[in-house]
């Protein structure tokens, strides 16, 4: 069966009203769909899960009411309606459906469900939320679950006296009920999605309103942490001015909650109106939060706010487009906060994310952007970095080689073409032609519907210059003839005076340009194509010599990220790689590079042991010392910037947590409470990675009685870095007792087995308690973020062992990421063995 439904009737308006027990976790509820029915039918078939039917009837425009006959089939999360009786069909026109049911608030943290927390003096609450993407609205009332089907939604809460009650839109009104509760009214909100649609009910508390152009802003909260709410106020004030300048557009709806939930399984989810987040990803205390912390709340919150016009009002036809709305989203969080905070250099931090998705494009698991979608589980498989990573930095591309103001007048077209309806991507892609002139449906298709890239080299030759492309894989086997329309942006190395950048489609598998340059030059300008540089041991020994030259930032994450590609793949060895970082990079000073450099650094120490691993320590810290004592183990008093903050923490970790240093180690435990929130983290991840039981029972009680959300989670994830494996295994314990929240619990787990020393532990206990932590876990992508932790279980043995696991035990959902997961644990098992050995005689004999 079809997970689509049959057709024949479009809902034009719902009115909701529901009356949650909080309590007794239920909810009772009625709503009244109008609609068209647009050909004569037997019966009318709507989505429906986990709820009670009590009744329902259809009202004809004559105001005949015909009593329906209800019928949920719980496999299919289907309601189909007949008329009572079973004899005569519904006639075509409008009408409207009236149903009244029951349901249940969850603990699934999907669907209408329940979230607690306890206040300072010990007492527990009880809210009720939502979160409905992909397609769980159906479990808090009856609807037509699909994207397509838009319409407009007027909401009615009944509540208890006291409890705060929030949905979509501006509150309209209240009145008391005979039973002594409240009817809270929402006003209408515009034609959309039943995936946006979003209430929340609970002891909680709101700022006062800021107005932000007519739009008022406010965040919802636990109670005592109203003084953790002003950054992201600030951050949601500027974006709203920011996001309506750009697209054109006023914002398209009456008002912003921001709102607080305890338990969510996502990271934030962006309802119209009512935005929800995770509290560690909104409310944040400024002077006790790390840059990083604040980096990625103000991403989380430009990110939501984004969608408030590219995808709430342009909207996906159906899920395989969802890449188009998570991708441009993360690419405008990132202009965003470019906007709102330019010496955070964003665009530099970008390169992360897009060296996380080329490292998962060059799989021969890997898929294509965007392709056909048929059920709700496979929908799920959606929310991964393909759809995230990737398809943002396609965008970032293609707004590079089309120029930043062209791209965002096709932006502008798109979104007025298209308010209030739904799209496929082709429609994008026929608005930036439109105000480009450039052909982006051909240059686009082969990126969003093929899985991969290329790598891209250059090379002088008697007639001039070849530009060519290959498909990089990770897995040379896996490699084939696919090629792609590079939109390259070449930069000439000539002489200072006569430097340019050549931008050009290479749409074949090579090019030769006749130009009056030879070698060296970049073939990814700014690094902002989606592709590699082809890169040879000489290339690398040419920089290990002289350094990078005058590369940008971009481009020098780029060669260190390219350069570790080409090591997983067996066409650079590791001796080459640590020559390349270890002697090319002494004289690096930018964060975003170090953080290349340390994360490639800690991957090779895995390959190493005994006096190996201790003689690759001391190189490491040798090259990494002139850097670390030009911004030192404090910061000065007279303050910095916030990225040379969070350079002094990254080389501290490096030193510290991978090559340990004992100064560093030592200077660490000193520093745990430093007012420098950034550097007081660097210091807890090195100890954790030192500590003993009595620094691990320390870390425990700082997340247990933490008092802002961003200590509890760095001390929560610091405790799964410890190195003795019976420590991690009693706060892995905790997934179990419920003293980890469920939507923390696959995150620990996965760092957990991404310990260097305890990570077979941590398979272990995964592995003894898997259907007991199916059971508790959240049903959606987290589960397969998890098992991201095996990629690190390098051993052969063990590899062995979770293969064999994992065919037995295959996840509900997430198929394709786990598949992933298993290739690359493939690909470091054979990095192991194929270079170990070698790297260990390298370092030995330096």
């Amino acid at each position: 069966m079809s997970p689509r439904l049959p057709g024949g009737v479009v809902p034009r308006h719902y009115a909701i009203e529901l009356s949650p027990d909080l309590q007794d976790a239920t909810f009772a509820g009625n709503v009244a769909i109008d609609v068209d029915v647009t050909e004569p039918l037997e019966s009318i078939t709507l989505n429906a899960a986990e709820l009670s039917i009590i009744g329902a009837r259809l009202v004809t425009a004559s105001g005949e009411a015909v009593e329906l006959d209800p019928v949920l089939d719980a496999a299919s999360e289907r309601l189909i309606l007949t008329r009572r009786g079973g004899s005569g069909r519904f006639a075509a026109g409008p009408a409207r459906l009236d149903i009244s049911f029951n349901g249940i608030l969850n603990d699934q943290l999907h669907g209408f469900y329940r979230s607690t927390y306890t206040d300072d003096a010990g007492a527990a609450h009880t809210i009720a939320t939502t979160q409905f993407e992909s397609t769980d609205a159906r479990r808090a009332f009856p609807c037509f679950d699909e994207p397509a089907l838009k319409a407009t939604f007027a909401t009615t809460l009944i509540v208890d006296e006291g409890l705060l009650a929030v949905s979509n839109t501006a509150e309209t009104g209240r009145e008391p009920t005979e039973d002594g509760r409240v009817r809270v009214s929402f006003a209408t909100t515009m034609p959309m999605s039943t995936y946006l649609v979003a209430f929340v009910v609970g002891p909680l508390e709101a700022t006062e309103p800021t107005d932000c152009g007519g739009v008022p802003l406010r965040v919802i909260h636990r109670p005592g942490r109203a003084d953790q709410t002003g950054f992201a106020l600030d951050v949601a004030a500027h974006a709203l001015e920011w996001f309506s300048h750009y697209y054109g557009l006023p914002y398209p709806s009456d008002k912003v909650d921001l709102v607080a939930i305890p338990d969510f399984a996502f990271g934030a989810m962006e309802n119209l109106g009512c935005v929800t987040f995770r509290e560690v990803l909104l409310l944040v205390d400024p002077g006790t939060a790390s840059q990083p912390d604040l980096q990625r709340v103000a991403a989380v919150i430009n990110h939501e706010l984004a969608h408030m016009w590219f995808g709430d009002l342009v909207t996906m036809a159906w899920w395989e487009g969802i890449w188009l709305n998570e991708a441009f989203a993360t690419f405008m969080e990132t202009a965003c906060t470019d906007a709102y905070r330019p010496d955070w250099q964003v665009w530099s931090t970008f390169c992360r994310s897009r060296a996380s998705a080329l490292a998962t494009d060059a799989l021969g698991n890997t898929r294509p952007v965007e392709y056909p979608v048929h059920s709700p589980a496979e929908a799920e498989d959606m929310f991964d970095v393909i759809t995230y990573e990737k398809g943002a930095a396609l965008v970032r591309m293609l707004e590079q080689y089309l120029g930043p103001e062209t791209f965002r007048s096709g932006v502008r077209l798109y979104l007025r073409r298209h308010a209030y309806s739904n799209t496929v991507t082709e429609d994008l892609w026929n608005s930036l032609a439109a105000a480009s002139g450039e052909p982006v449906r051909q240059i686009m298709d082969g990126w969003i519907h093929q899985g991969g890239y290329p790598a891209v080299a250059a090379a002088a030759t008697d007639h001039g210059l070849r530009v060519s492309q290959r498909h990089f894989t990770l897995d040379l086997r896996q490699a084939d003839e696919r090629s792609w329309a590079v939109p390259l942006r070449l930069r000439i190395q000539g002489p200072a005076d006569d430097r340019r950048e050549l931008r050009m489609l290479l749409d074949q598998p090579g090019r030769t340009l006749t130009l009056a340059a030879a070698e060296p030059m970049t073939v990814n300008s700014g690094a902002s194509g989606f592709y590699r540089d082809d890169l040879g041991a000489e290339a690398l020994a040419a920089v290990a010599s002289a350094g990078p030259g005058d590369r940008t930032t971009e481009e020098r994450h780029g060669l260190v990220d390219d350069a570790w590609a080409a090591t997983l793949a067996g066409s650079i060895d590791a001796p080459a790689l640590v020559d390349f970082v270890l002697r090319g990079f002494v004289d690096e000073r930018d964060l975003t590079v170090w953080q290349a450099i340390a994360t490639t650094l800690a991957q090779v120490r895995r390959l190493l042991e005994t006096e190996a691993a201790q003689r690759f320590c001391e190189l490491v810290v040798a090259a990494s010392g002139d850097a670390a004592a030009d911004v030192g183990l404090d910061p000065p008093g007279g303050g910095e910037d916030d990225r040379t903050s969070e350079l002094r923490a990254t080389l501290i970790m490096l030193r510290g947590a991978v090559a340990d240093h004992t100064t560093t180690i030592e200077a660490c435990h000193q520093r745990l409470d430093h007012p420098d929130p950034t550097l007081a983290a660097a210091a807890l991840s090195v100890v954790a990675a030192h500590g003993d039981a009595e620094d691990f029972a320390w870390v425990r009680r700082r997340f247990e009685t933490a008092s802002d959300p961003q200590t509890e989670q760095r001390h929560l994830a610091a405790l799964a870095d410890f190195r003795d494996a019976k420590l991690v295994r009693t706060i892995l314990e905790g997934t179990l007792d419920g003293s980890v929240r469920t939507q923390d619990g696959p995150y620990l787990v996965r760092r957990a087995l991404l310990n260097r020393v305890c990570g077979s532990e941590a398979w272990d206990f995964l592995s003894g308690h898997w259907d007991r932590l199916l059971d508790i876990f959240p049903t959606n992508y987290s589960l397969a973020r998890m098992l991201e932790g095996v990629t690190a279980l390098d051993r052969a043995e063990l590899a062995v062992r979770v293969h064999a696991f994992m065919a037995e035990h295959p996840l509900p959902q997430g198929a394709k990421q786990v598949a992933q997961h298993l290739e690359r644990l493939d690909i470091n098992v054979a990095l192991r063995a194929r270079e170990s050995d070698r790297l260990a005689a390298a370092v030995l004999a330096s």
